[in-house]
């Protein structure tokens, strides 16, 4: 692909491509409000992709959990969704943190202190079941509570890292969890996968409309780089209450909420979840929420919104 070719749908005009050498560098970059993120992403042919499509040629579903918005709910979903794809033994799943800076996977799933351990073939996930890896920036940290300051092309190096480095075997489903917002991360592992293929995105938003605004640049940087988008989750929609379930708004719909943005933006609405204070509590446990409180309607709607995603899929 040449670099003009590379460059994402509604670009300025004579943008390079991001892949080009001068990707957020030529004139015509000026005011084009992806030029951070371009001219630090990585440029031109990379060595390392026919490694990166080696691994994930045996991954049959790469699905990317999105938002534009921070404390949405994205590592939470992550979670449970690879916990409820993982309950059949026979379909095996594995979970990638590209969250750099703010790496929660570990906890949510029960591994704090857990180490990467290499192997003959490469880094090895860390196993929360027999069918359910884990790969995460915090399983290298020395300290749980020790910040990582990186600049984008170390963060991307990492990300690389995981990719063609983390001997993830047949896989069923990659599910990568995302930091908010649309830069270095984002960039980087959709041009690492370009060639082996993204699945989809699943978009997660809570219906106030502050959320809402940063989920639609995510819709649009979805159809900028040409991720397919499975669909838009509502969290925590409402609080229910674990006793009587009754039902309160914690998060006014102002401006009609996921569904009516998912109308307005023509993007699938999958579903809304519930807030229930036991989900936060499972993720501090490291246990799945769906099989500790199967009454809860969280579980429900969760169960739903799962059922509907693994219909969608190819």
């Amino acid at each position: 692909m040449s670099p003009a070719a590379a460059a994402p749908e509604n670009a300025p005009e004579h943008c390079p491509g991001t892949e080009s050498e001068q990707a957020g560098k030529a004139s015509a970059c000026d005011g084009c409000p992806n030029q951070n993120v371009c001219a630090t992403a990585p440029k031109g042919p990379d060595p390392d992709l026919p490694l990166i499509n080696g691994r994930m040629g045996t991954v049959k579903h790469k699905i990317l959990v999105l938002s534009g918005k921070g404390g949405v709910g994205k590592s939470s979903f992550t979670t449970q969704l690879s916990f409820a794809l993982s309950h059949d033994e026979e379909t095996q799943v594995g979970v990638m943190d590209i969250d750099i800076c703010g790496p929660s996977i570990p906890k949510m799933f029960g591994l704090d202190g857990e180490q990467i351990h290499q192997s003959n073939s490469g880094w090895s996930p860390v196993y929360v079941t027999d069918n359910l890896g884990v790969m995460s920036i915090g399983f290298i940290l020395q300290e749980a509570d020790d910040a990582i300051i990186w600049r984008g092309p170390k963060k991307n190096g990492l990300i690389k890292q995981f990719l063609k480095d983390v001997d993830w075997g047949d896989l069923d489903y990659l599910v990568v969890d995302t930091p908010p917002g649309t830069s270095d991360e984002h960039l980087s592992v959709v041009q690492y996968l370009k060639e082996s293929g993204i699945t989809g995105a699943i978009l997660i938003t809570t219906p106030q409309e502050v959320a809402l605004q940063d989920v639609r640049k995510e819709i649009d940087f979805c159809r900028k780089v040409k991720i397919p988008i499975i669909g838009v989750v509502e969290n925590m929609a409402g609080f229910v209450c674990p006793s009587c379930k009754g039902e309160s708004v914690i998060f006014a719909p102002t401006t009609g909420g996921a569904r009516k943005m998912a109308e307005d933006t023509n993007v699938r609405f999958l579903g809304s979840i519930p807030l229930d204070p036991r989900i936060g509590k499972s993720c501090d446990q490291g246990l799945s929420f769906l099989e500790e409180y199967p009454d809860s309607p969280a579980t429900t709607a969760y169960q739903n919104i799962i059922t509907e995603i693994k219909k969608l899929l190819p």
